[in-house]
């Protein structure tokens, strides 16, 4: 479909600042405490993935794919949790490997187009037939594994399925890379390969003489860390191999279900291939949402203590 006009828009000057937006609510957002229920997903090739689930008694339920290194207790995951449940949702916050709270079994984790994990989950959830009615809501990096999977399944997808929101979602991971490695992003990339440093140094303790961290101070971007790591780790042969693979822009076409992407304007991590119009206007099951503001899974209209625009427009449209 074509881009649709966005009704999104902060009532304070403030909040029209991209890095206000992906900053603030991340460091000062009030955190709800939903009742979490841990569950062990055991995968075919021997590792898991660790489920949790907040339930209300729903017939409809949410999975929420989540970003880069976050986990069910990042305060967007959070927010979403505690706004849906309050709507009548269960919703299931699903963790990347070894981003649950332990390190998970193999020497590769996860990487930003891993979707048959997220198939394994939709999977195994369909197949407990609990629910009329599910949903999928992708943040950043998961809404590029939602819709990579969702276009790899093409018309393939479980009857249960019903529509899928993508927020902030770097469709083009190569040019993802670039932004980010632009001088005034260096806080968004000193914080991602600070907390990569600490899961691969687990990593070498775990998996001695397959993975070292030896000269890791000498990594500033995204191609080298996935040059050195994350693409030889997972089977590609440099970085641009892995991103070409795995951007989700490639699979747009085949979308067979309704799906809204909504990507900010001045999203500071996002590059122009990363709003995919041609996509949206050749495929009748994507809507793209372009706000002017929002930064990246920032979204906050008026007060940090209100909805974000990511939960109303989720709502609004599944």
């Amino acid at each position: 479909m074509p881009a649709t006009e966005s009704r999104f828009n902060p009532t304070k000057l403030y909040w029209r600042n991209s890095h206000a937006q992906t900053i603030i609510p991340t460091l000062f957002r009030p955190l709800p405490n939903p009742r979490y229920i841990r569950e062990k997903l055991e995968t075919s090739d021997g590792d898991f993935i660790d489920l949790d689930w907040s339930k209300v008694g729903s017939e409809q339920l949410v999975i929420v794919t989540l970003g880069l290194e976050g986990s069910s207790m990042s305060q967007y995951a959070l927010g979403i949790t505690e706004y849906f449940n309050n709507h009548n949702y269960d919703v299931l916050a699903w963790n990347f490997r070894g981003c649950g709270g332990e390190p998970n079994r193999k020497l590769a984790s996860y990487h930003s187009g891993k979707s048959e994990d997220l198939r394994a989950v939709v999977d195994a959830v369909v197949a407990e037939n609990l629910y009329e009615s599910i949903s999928l809501l992708g943040i950043s990096v998961g809404g590029n594994i939602t819709l990579k999977y969702l276009g790899e399944q093409g018309l393939d997808l479980p009857t249960a399925l019903s529509s899928a929101l993508c927020a902030s979602v770097p469709c083009d991971l190569g040019a993802c890379a670039d932004e980010l490695a632009k001088r005034s992003n260096w806080i968004y990339m000193k914080r991602f390969l600070r907390r990569f440093h600490e899961k691969f140094k687990r990593k070498s303790e775990l998996f001695p003489g397959e993975i070292s961290v030896e000269g890791y101070s000498e990594i500033k971007t995204f191609h080298q860390l996935d040059d050195r790591y994350t693409a030889p780790i997972n089977g590609y042969r440099d970085a641009r191999h892995y991103w070409d693979e795995n951007s989700s822009m490639h699979f747009l076409g085949e979308i067979s279900l309704p799906t809204l992407i909504l990507n900010s304007a001045d999203d500071p991590f996002l590059g122009p291939t990363c709003y995919p119009k041609k996509a949206a206007a050749e495929n009748k099951h994507i809507l793209l949402e372009v706000p002017k503001y929002g930064g990246h899974v920032g979204f906050i209209e008026r007060s940090l203590k209100d909805p974000t625009w990511i939960e109303q427009r989720a709502l609004e449209f599944f």
